[in-house]
């Protein structure tokens, strides 16, 4: 195996790492599921189930990445005691990191779609009644499906194919940057118009009418699901990137760094969507339990449609999207090749030239899930819905209950190494009394977070 890459920069890690956590549903479902369950309440319980669930799990999964500096390929077979078995976790992981990519990569592919459709002021004609059946013919357009989703699997696997700071780390930090420009400036032009008031108003103040109308253990249990899913824990996708740093910094402080970008840019999207909708569309229309990313191509391209010079704001949107969406899609494919190289002596190039054309085979259930499958279903689910069902609600938990269980239990790497390598560099530091809720709460807590969303979805 080559010598391993380490990035070049702090601030490549951090960007990196937090491009990876922050994904689509940042960006359309967490402010919609903010309105719908009470607005400032729904944050503030996010907010401290972020801080009991999601940067402890995130500590787990960095410090095993950094202590084994190796991907979910081998780290566990480099920190486990002789005669255990946790090494076989690199099959979830793995497994975990291909099925959210079949899917992921394929609505990528919508956003690149929609992207030109506002570069070009197409969809601009489209009225405002028709964008629903406008956006099904889009995506039930299979050859135009295929080629968005496979120009982004080939983008993204060849800028990793250019090594790790010279491809990824480079591509990805000016990315993001871009996307925090992005967002931020979209944030500030929507916050001037008309309905911006209101529209923040339901965002962050709960009001008593607001209150009466939803359920506290709803709102809970919402709060809690987005807090643990949206760090993107448990298939090893964030370890890789510990085992490129050094132990100067410790993982506490980068978790919550990291878990702050993540935050703000799901806080941010907020600031464009509200007083946008309150603007041109009467309000907030979806609803929680079902919105989608089908929201982002029928409520708020009717929007975009109706605003002053709503194609430079729709292409920019949608610019963004492709952003948060790519950032995420390169930080999966820079563990898949990490994985490849640690068990076969292939290069980048090569093991990026294979997997382009293994993916491109792979996505395609998805693709045709849309189109000419669109009647097939398992579970009740197309195979796009089921591939994401599987690893938001059975992989991600479970991956991050093992990555707990393996960091705490002495029948695992112990609490000992694993505190000492969370907490090795300066900076803030995981404290000596958390340790009997990490080794019994949190692995309890999330084994029935899965359990209540399986049960939710088959009753």
């Amino acid at each position: 195996m080559e010598q391993r890459e380490k990035f070049s920069s702090r601030l490549g890690f951090l960007l990196i790492s937090a491009g990876c956590a922050i994904g689509l549903g940042n960006v359309y479902r967490f402010p919609i599921i903010t309105g719908a369950y009470g607005g400032a309440l729904f944050v503030l319980i996010y907010l401290a189930f972020l801080l009991i669930l999601g940067i402890p799990v995130l500590c787990a999964e960095l410090s095993v990445g950094r202590a084994s500096q190796r991907s979910i390929a081998t780290s566990f077979e480099q920190l486990e005691k002789p005669g255990q078995e946790w090494h076989w976790m690199k099959l979830l992981g793995i497994g975990g990191n291909y099925l959210l990519m079949m899917c992921y990569t394929v609505i990528a592919g919508w956003m690149l779609i929609y992207f030109f459709k506002y570069l070009t002021g197409d969809i601009l004609t489209v009225p405002a009644a028709e964008l629903g059946a406008h956006f099904g013919s889009t995506i039930g357009n299979t050859g135009l499906v295929i080629g968005s989703t496979f120009a982004t699997i080939v983008i993204c696997f060849l800028i990793c194919s250019l090594g790790l700071q010279k491809g990824v780390e480079r591509i990805t930090k000016y990315m993001m940057l871009a996307l925090f420009a992005l967002i931020i400036g979209l944030a500030v032009y929507c916050c001037t118009l008309e309905g911006a008031g209101e529209g923040l108003k339901f965002y962050l103040i709960p009001s008593a009418d607001t209150l009466k109308n939803v359920n506290i253990g709803t709102v809970i249990s919402a709060a809690m699901g987005q807090a643990f899913f949206t760090l993107s824990v448990g298939i090893g996708a964030i370890a890789i990137f510990g085992s490129y740093i050094g132990r100067d910094r410790s993982l506490m402080g980068e978790a919550v760094t990291i878990t702050a970008l993540d935050t703000f840019i799901a806080l941010a999207s907020g600031f464009i969507i509200f007083p946008a909708c309150f603007t041109y569309n009467g309000g907030v229309t979806a609803d929680a339990s079902t919105v989608g990313a089908s929201f982002l191509f029928t409520t708020l391209s009717s929007i975009f449609n109706a605003m002053p010079g709503g194609r430079i704001i729709g292409a920019l949107f949608f610019l963004f999207m492709i952003f948060a969406a790519y950032s995420t899609v390169i930080a999966v494919f820079e563990n898949i090749i990490a994985f490849w190289m640690e068990l076969t002596n292939l290069k980048r190039p090569v093991i990026a030239i294979i997997n382009i054309g293994l993916m491109m085979v792979l996505s395609l259930p998805a693709v045709f899930s849309c189109g000419i499958w669109g009647k097939v279903s398992v579970l009740g689910m197309g195979f796009l819905d089921l591939e994401d069902f599987i690893v938001s609600n059975i992989l991600l938990p479970l991956g991050s209950v093992i990555y707990v269980v393996f960091c705490t239990s002495r029948y695992g790497w112990g609490w000992q190494s694993f505190h000492g390598e969370v907490n090795a560099g300066s900076g803030l530091k995981l404290p000596k009394w958390i340790r009997t809720y990490m080794t019994f709460v949190l692995p309890v807590i999330i084994i029935v977070l899965m359990v209540v969303s399986l049960a939710g979805k088959f009753t």
